[in-house]
């Protein structure tokens, strides 16, 4: 017999958003884009992330840094045209930038490496002084477009894992620290109340927090938030146009969100916050794990208990339009959400539109569920089947959990929206069609169809102030429960079994 988890009457404090206060994109002019307004246009609509980060924005296809000559000196012109679009459209659909310094200009670049196809350049500037005027100018011209008082709620990150060659040649600590000093000072020399930080490190690279604490406190640089990144994939292994990777378990998601504020204490950085804007299970677009309803339910956990270690985690990222290994060659590719140009969703979608249905006060939190209460008295229930991050087993095919609520009413009207294997997984279905490179639009509807949660309600009755739920869930099932208080309003004379018009003896 299951004994029922015994949901506390009074609540333990506000359940945290960390989870929404960013989330991750491709590059920055992939904004420029209608599909990609539409897919985020639709995110908003449905989930509601208070900022978004990308790269590339003062990379040469955002086209800001435009150095020339003129009387034999060389000058240069800064242009925000596709800085304004972009941003214009964020802003239109109620998302501000959480903005990423980097990548550097080619003009501006002291090398040639570049990471991506795109080609971002990763050296350090061949003069400090002119990416220091770069940074002043892009950040002026933001607070003159949109006001102080707006840009100054922008975090404003230095760069992009500069630990990783990949991304910072030679993955130079001490160059990247100078770029940092200069950067923050450009920074500020528009406003001291303006936010910057780093290091913007990948996972396996806490060491330099301690050492990024020292150089700042050394030589009085101004640092007002602490950021790094967070994965659980270990080494790729490639296939034609993927790859496959194993996974750690999602604790250790937590684990590595927790890691800045342990590693920094005692140091001058420990009071401030901190932003995971990078986290996934694997950082690859091209893995197609990321499509499943295992990630959903392997994220859960994380979603729910995550804003205990950090202020924030930005999900890597939020659509398929994601084009960091080349333009996707897979229907089903990187994003959490949305098809590219065909706004499909995906079960890990579905997973956060869930949280955003869930109640500002947390009642209590368990291995499999998370419970909430909304300020109108409705209770919300996030419960989640346990997944085998080894890939050793394929997960209980049934696991069971049974809920004793508190609720104010007689009876309870009780709504429940399922995503597995089966239910909100347009993956499943596209597999089953034969996993078509290009699908027709009646193809189409069939996956849109498919990508929408299964939906059930039925009417229980509360005995002595409680509500006894009982839930089933199938193997990577992610279910969002919704009890609401009935107030019975049909007349007293109505009665079900005249509907056909017969007396009753």
């Amino acid at each position: 017999m299951t004994v029922p988890v015994l949901v506390p009457e009074e609540g333990s404090g506000r359940l945290s958003d960390a989870w929404r206060h960013c989330v991750g994109t491709g590059r920055l002019e992939l904004a420029l884009r209608r599909d990609y307004q539409d897919s985020l246009a639709l995110l908003q609509r449905d989930i509601g992330f208070r900022h978004i980060r990308g790269h590339g924005l003062l990379s040469d296809g955002m086209g800001v840094h435009r150095p020339y000559e003129w009387e034999a000196e060389r000058r240069v012109r800064h242009s925000f045209t596709y800085v304004d679009q972009v941003v214009d459209a964020y802003l239109g659909l109620g998302i501000r930038p959480f903005v990423e310094l980097g990548f550097m200009p080619q003009e501006l670049a002291s090398g040639e490496r570049t990471v991506f196809w795109w080609h971002g350049h990763v050296t350090p500037p061949r003069s400090h002084k002119e990416w220091a005027g770069l940074v002043r100018a892009t950040v002026a011209h933001l607070v003159d477009r949109y006001g102080l008082d707006e840009v100054r709620t922008w975090p404003i990150e230095v760069w992009n894992e500069p630990n990783l060659p990949d991304f910072w040649e030679g993955a130079d600590e001490a160059a990247y620290h100078r770029l940092y000093e200069v950067t923050a000072h450009a920074v500020k020399d528009v406003d001291a109340e303006l936010q910057v930080g780093g290091p913007a490190i990948s996972p396996g690279a806490d060491e330099w927090l301690e050492r990024f604490a020292a150089f700042a406190e050394h030589r009085d640089v101004p640092v007002d938030f602490v950021s790094k990144h967070a994965y659980t994939s270990g080494p790729a292994q490639h296939v034609p146009f993927g790859v496959h990777q194993t996974l750690d378990p999602a604790a250790r998601l937590l684990e590595q969100f927790a890691s800045p504020r342990e590693l920094l204490k005692g140091t001058g950085l420990a009071e401030l916050p901190v932003h995971i804007t990078e986290f996934n299970s694997s950082y690859r677009p091209d893995n197609p794990v990321h499509d499943t309803a295992f990630h959903a339910a392997y994220l859960a956990p994380v979603l729910a208990a995550g804003g205990d270690h950090a202020d924030s985690f930005s999900y890597w990222t939020f659509s398929d339009m994601f084009e960091e290994v080349g333009v996707p060659t897979a229907l089903f590719h990187g994003g959490f959400g949305l098809l590219t140009h065909r706004q499909v969703k995906k079960p890990t979608y579905h997973l956060y539109a869930f949280m955003a249905r869930m109640g500002e006060e947390l009642l209590t939190r368990g291995d499999d569920h998370l419970v909430t209460r909304h300020t109108d008295g409705r209770v919300t229930v996030l419960a989640w089947a346990p997944v085998d991050a080894s890939g050793e087993t394929a997960g209980p095919e049934r696991h069971v959990l049974r809920l004793s609520v508190p609720m104010r009413s007689a009876e309870v009207f009780v709504r429940r929206s399922t995503v597995d294997e089966e239910h909100g997984n347009a993956r499943t279905a596209w597999q089953r069609m034969g996993s078509p490179r290009s699908p027709r639009p009646h193809q189409l509807d069939v996956l849109h169809e498919a990508a929408e949660p299964a939906r059930g309600h039925r009417r229980l009755p509360v005995e002595d102030g409680r509500l006894t739920l009982d839930l089933t869930l199938t193997r990577h099932e992610i279910t969002l429960v919704e009890l609401s208080p009935v107030e019975e309003e049909a007349p007293q004379w109505w009665d079900e079994r005249r509907l056909l018009g017969k007396g009753l003896r």
